[in-house]
């Protein structure tokens, strides 16, 4: 592992970093790319899109999904839009504003260069979407439709109704698949990567685990990337498919690889509130709602008449009143607090009384019901099959949940990781984002990362190497092979009384109530006493039927939450090490005297980056300090 965090970052105005890094950079020739294998780990718009792009370059790509298809990724669940400076609405927005924005989105805690090179890029993922044929709305007379999203005074957001994600994803695909038909790209579904496989400091390969079948296998490559996504799903009930999961990264960082950042979740503010305790995922409702919704909350507390009975003088829009210039778009770290602040007061709504009011009533009035249906079809009806409730008639009820992860595995300006040959892509890196994630910047990333930045950045770390040099016969293979079929084996011998599922949500609990939107020392401390617990408890009395050697999804999520058991402890080591509120991370201890985020720029303008000591010893924190030549640090303000 380095001792130092080499960012890589090349020299030169902010403008020109990209070009100057592509020009410096060493290249390998058509003919050589053919030689060398590389591992792509997910096949989300990250995922494919890497995959899609090095194979057309002429690399042979060995893709891993842990779907029956990677077109099932939780990348198709992205619903509001992608950002891009294009400008076409004519309000103004340039490179430098969307490069401000998203640095000023994410609370000041992401890296200059790289954001700027998301911005930069962002122009040529919508051509090359375009080109693909991706059904992007359009103005009546054929010009591609932007719409506004929060945290951002320009209309820069693409969007394909409320499907984005899937549309885009599909483009991924198509363009993957064209090179699977070429040859030089090989699929493999239902598979789950249990261990990354480390030869002289280098990722050389991977141990999977066939999920229908339970063979174990061995694949070795020239280089590995690991677009596996986020780890919402440590906290149990988050906005991401049952099946996300951190065990890719989380075998990445026990292998070497630092992870930064780690207690940087994103909390989204329109969720479908929380209806059951048995409840195993929440239902995400896009932030583009917000363009036409109104939120609100009776101003009186405890106020039990139904929304429609409840006049306009006792409405309390309380967005509208706290943030006049950016209003129901404010970024949706802001959103969520308020939101939570309201509830606490008492003013919540629906039975729980943990929900506001997102009201399209007025905009319905204004552009009329067919148009509303027309832009929001696709989530009125998701909305209305789980609430039975039609936004068309009633006010939604919204509360904010976990949605995405900003930490991730720390990488430099290249997307390298602190272990050489192991590259990270999308939400599974920490790059662009922050401490807050601007909505619409997702998509963003994955395409940028997987289209435009890896197929340039990975070729100097190949040049350097003879393809080929390792294969799946090193000793190394069969030791990680061993640790993997060792745990298996582990967990299917416990037979305890608790079921996965239910130590799952009792972690989710912990981490809701005391690392969640809200965190203080005491409940930070006490986490840290109770997660070892759990973790002891978990390996004493856990149930997993079946056996190794077929389809067992309980075996599957045992060892999903094993990781998060591990994971879920490194979080709160950062978030008790991190003694500043930023982005949707409100520490109790450091607020405004209107209950703001209080940033603490002179001890904390830096990435804390967390390195792997063993089982028993506490991890190593090591930091990258952020330096700011072309923002100015101030407290953000959205009023």
């Amino acid at each position: 592992m380095h001792n130092r965090l080499q960012t890589d970052i090349p020299p030169g105005p902010l403008h020109s970093k990209w070009d100057n890094y592509r020009f410096n950079s060493r290249l390998i020739n058509p003919t050589n790319k053919k030689k060398y294998k590389i591992i792509v780990i997910g096949t989300g718009l990250a995922g494919a899109s890497a995959a899609a792009s090095l194979a057309e370059l002429g690399y042979n790509i060995q893709s891993f999904c842990l779907q029956d298809s990677p077109r099932r990724a939780h990348s198709i669940a992205a619903q509001g839009g992608i950002n891009a400076a294009k400008n076409y609405a004519n309000d103004g927005d340039s490179i430098q504003r969307l490069f401000y924005d998203t640095i000023k989105g994410g609370d000041f805690r992401s890296r200059e260069a790289n954001v700027y090179r998301l911005a930069q890029i962002s122009n040529q993922i919508i051509d090359h979407c375009a080109a693909q044929g991706i059904p992007f709305a359009r103005e009546y007379g054929g010009h591609l439709a932007t719409r506004s999203f929060g945290g951002a005074q320009v209309a820069r957001t693409f969007y394909a109704r409320g499907q984005t994600g899937q549309q885009l994803l599909l483009g991924a695909y198509g363009a993957m698949m064209r090179q699977v038909a070429e040859g030089r790209v090989q699929i493999h579904p239902r598979t789950e990567i249990l261990d990354i496989v480390v030869v002289d400091g280098r990722a050389v390969g991977v141990i999977s685990r066939n999920l229908i079948d339970g063979r174990l296998e061995r694949h070795a490559a020239d280089a590995v990337i690991v677009a596996s996504g986020g780890y919402g799903n440590v906290y149990c009930l988050s906005t991401n498919a049952m099946s996300s999961n951190v065990t890719a990264a989380w075998r990445a960082y026990k292998r070497g690889a630092a992870f930064a950042n780690p207690c940087f979740v994103q909390i989204h503010p329109t969720c479908i509130p929380v209806h059951g305790k048995h409840q195993s995922k929440l239902t995400l409702m896009s932030e583009s709602l917000r363009n036409d919704g109104r939120v609100w909350v009776p101003k009186k507390a405890g106020d039990p008449r139904p929304p429609e009975q409840i006049p306009e003088d006792e409405r309390d829009y309380f967005l509208e009143v706290r943030y006049p210039a950016f209003g129901n778009l404010v970024p949706r770290d802001v959103a969520s607090r308020n939101a939570k602040e309201q509830c606490d007061n008492g003013k919540g709504v629906g039975d729980s009384g943990l929900a506001v009011y997102l009201d399209l009533s007025d905009a319905i009035r204004r552009q009329g019901e067919e148009e509303i249906f027309r832009k929001y079809s696709n989530l009125f009806e998701m909305y209305e099959k789980i609430t039975g409730d039609n936004p068309l008639r009633t006010p939604m009820r919204i509360y904010p949940a976990v949605h995405y992860t900003m930490g991730g595995l720390w990488v430099d300006y290249g997307l390298m990781t602190t272990l050489p040959g192991l590259f990270a892509l999308g939400e599974a890196n920490f790059s662009d984002h922050g401490a807050n994630r601007l909505g619409a910047s997702s998509m963003m990333q994955g395409l940028a990362d997987g289209y435009f930045v890896i197929p340039a950045t990975i070729a100097p770390y190949l040049a350097d190497i003879q393809p080929g040099r390792i294969n799946s016969d090193h000793p190394q293979f069969a030791v990680c092979e061993h640790e993997a079929r060792d745990k298996t084996a582990r967990l299917l011998a416990i037979k305890g009384r608790r079921t996965v599922d239910d130590f799952h949500r009792r972690l989710g609990n912990i981490l809701w109530n005391k690392c969640g939107m809200s965190r203080n020392e005491h409940d930070l401390r006490r986490a840290l006493e109770e997660i070892p617990r759990l973790r002891q408890e978990f390996w004493q009395n856990v149930i997993v039927p079946g056996s190794g050697n077929t389809l067992n999804q309980s075996l599957e999520r045992a060892g999903r939450v094993a990781d998060f058991m591990e994971l879920s402890e490194l979080m709160v080591h950062d978030a008790l090490e991190r003694r500043e509120s930023c982005g949707c991370h409100f520490r109790e201890e450091s607020q405004t005297a209107d209950n703001e985020a209080l940033r603490d720029d002179e001890h904390y303008a830096h990435v804390t980056a967390w390195e792997y000591q063993g089982p028993e010893s506490k991890p190593v924190s090591r930091r990258e300090a952020l330096d700011f030549e072309n923002v100015k640090l101030s407290q953000r303000n959205y009023k």
